[in-house]
This record gives structure tokens, C-alpha cells and sequence, in this order.
């Protein structure tokens, strides 16, 4: 064997050794980064978890314990209320504790039973900002079809909701922009507190067709005595007798009447539709 072939062995061994050696440092570094990436990683996972820790601690994500104590706070605004004052829909919100947890983490569910608890209430809705921590309530209240007065010269003592609920003195007097038929009663004989949605409808009905058929506004329907029913317009006091289906077919008749009642010098005391003949009752 001549001496390059003897070295050429050596060669291809010292080549493999130096290969291996090599290897083995690629994977010892490559191990030593792994570890340092896990480290890393743990670091960073600590770190996010401390610092949400921190974050969630924030008082700014809780509601201050005296939250509802007053109207005019930044945590809490009370909108569309138009008849419940805001300060009774505050007493409602005491009725509950204030959530001591982060509001993100809240049911506002007791928070809208209470409030719906007031009479003129319908429906609430409660939207909540988480940061910082802020309540918007937003009030649906129920809709004034129907007044009630004991006399057409005494402002009105309690009112109807469309959906017949009376709601008490507690909540009067109304805004001037809601158009609600007055109803002067004094109870007797049909006490107001029982009558039902229905009968608020027919009030509404009833209005609704003399202000069409005449062009004037309904000033009042005098239900005083529930068999012998006036109605009050500017023009003239128009009576009615009980009410039953056949008044609305009666009330067909003002266009045709009206403007003879405006012709006449005297003062007309009422305009009878009791009869299936009209006539005129002069104030004497």
C-alpha cells in the first residue's frame, strides 16, 4: 500500500470525527435554545399574567360604592325618562348593593327588575362600559293615553297608559307634550281605578273621531255621570248620553251641525245626540 492510500483513510476519519463534533455543537446550541426560548416564554407568560393581574385590579373597572348615591356622578347616566323623575329611578337602583366586582363580570338584571318596579316604567335597558366602569340606563316608560281630573277646572290627579295602567298622583303632572284625553270623573258609579285597556281605548277612539269630524281639539269628556256623557269642544259641549256602539254612528252627524251651531247668535248650552234627531239646547 503506497503512503496515499494510508493518508486517505486518515483523512475521511478526521473529516468525520470533525463532522460529528461539529454536529454535536449544533445540537448542544441548539438545545441551549431551546431552553432559553422556554425561559423566555415563561418569563413573558409571568409577566402578561402579572400585569393582567394588575390590570384587573384596577379600581377604574369596578363601580364606586357610592355609585348611586347621587344624579349628577360620570358613572351613572339616566336617559329618556320623562315621567319618572331620575331621583326615584336612583332610589329603585338603592334597593340593590352596588357590584363590588369588575363590571364586565356584572349582571345588571336586579338593576332593571328594580327600576321596572316603578308604575310608569315599561321596559329599561342598562348598557355597561367596562372602562372605566359606567352605567348608561336608558328608560322606556309607559305612553299617557287618558287623564283623570274631578273637574275640568282641577289639574289632573292621576293618568292612563295605553296599555291601561293607572299610574297615581306620585307622577303628575304630565309634560306638556304628551296629548292625552282629559277624562273629568269623580269615580261614582264607574270607579275609574277598575276600568281596563279596553275602556282607555274606547276614550281614545271616542276623541279621536269627534276632533275628526268637527276639526276642533277635544277639550274634555265629562264622565261624571257614565249614563249622561258630554263632550267638550271649543265650539260647543256636545251630549252624548251613555256610551255604546251606536254614540259613534251619532257622531257621523257633527260635520253637518257644527257649522250651524257657529250661526247662531245665542249661545248654545249643548248640542244633544242622544236622539235619532239632533237638536240644540240654547243656555238660557
Amino acid at each position: 500500500m503506497s503512503d496515499e492510500e494510508d493518508i486517505k483513510p486518515k483523512y475521511y476519519r478526521n473529516h468525520r470525527l470533525k463532522q460529528a463534533k461539529m454536529q454535536r455543537q449544533v445540537r448542544k446550541t441548539q438545545r441551549r435554545l431551546t431552553k432559553l426560548r422556554a425561559m423566555y416564554k415563561t418569563i413573558v407568560i409571568i409577566g402578561m399574567i402579572f400585569c393582567c393581574v394588575i390590570i384587573v385590579k384596577m379600581p377604574q373597572w369596578r363601580l364606586p360604592s357610592n355609585a348611586f348615591d347621587r344624579i349628577d356622578t360620570p358613572v351613572l347616566e339616566i336617559i329618556n325618562n320623562q315621567i319618572v323623575p331620575s331621583q326615584k329611578i336612583l332610589s329603585a337602583l338603592r334597593r340593590t348593593q352596588v357590584p363590588t366586582r369588575p363590571l364586565f363580570l356584572v349582571s345588571t338584571e336586579s338593576l332593571k327588575e328594580s327600576i321596572k318596579k316603578l308604575e310608569p316604567v315599561q321596559d329599561v335597558y342598562i348598557r355597561r362600559f367596562w372602562f372605566p366602569a359606567r352605567l348608561k340606563i336608558l328608560v322606556i316608560e309607559r305612553t299617557p293615553a287618558v287623564t283623570i281630573a274631578p273637574s275640568p277646572d282641577v289639574p289632573p290627579i292621576a293618568f292612563f297608559s295605553s296599555d291601561g295602567k293607572l299610574i297615581g298622583r306620585e307622577y303628575m303632572p304630565l309634560d306638556e307634550s304628551y296629548k292625552t284625553v282629559l277624562v273629568v270623573t269623580y269615580g261614582a258609579g264607574d270607579d275609574y281605578r277598575n276600568w281596563d285597556a279596553t275602556k282607555i281605548t274606547n276614550f281614545k277612539k271616542l276623541a279621536m273621531m269627534i276632533e275628526t269630524e268637527t276639526g276642533e281639539p277635544v277639550e274634555y269628556i265629562d264622565y261624571r255621570d257614565p249614563k249622561d256623557v258630554y263632550v267638550k269642544i271649543p265650539t260647543v259641549n256636545i251630549r252624548l248620553g251613555s256610551i255604546n256602539p251606536s254614540v259613534f254612528d251619532k257622531i257621523q252627524r257633527l260635520p253637518s251641525l257644527i257649522p250651524q251651531v257657529k250661526m247662531i247668535n245665542k249661545k248654545v248650552k249643548y248640542l244633544d245626540l242622544r236622539w235619532d234627531m239632533s237638536y240644540m239646547k240654547m243656555d238660557e
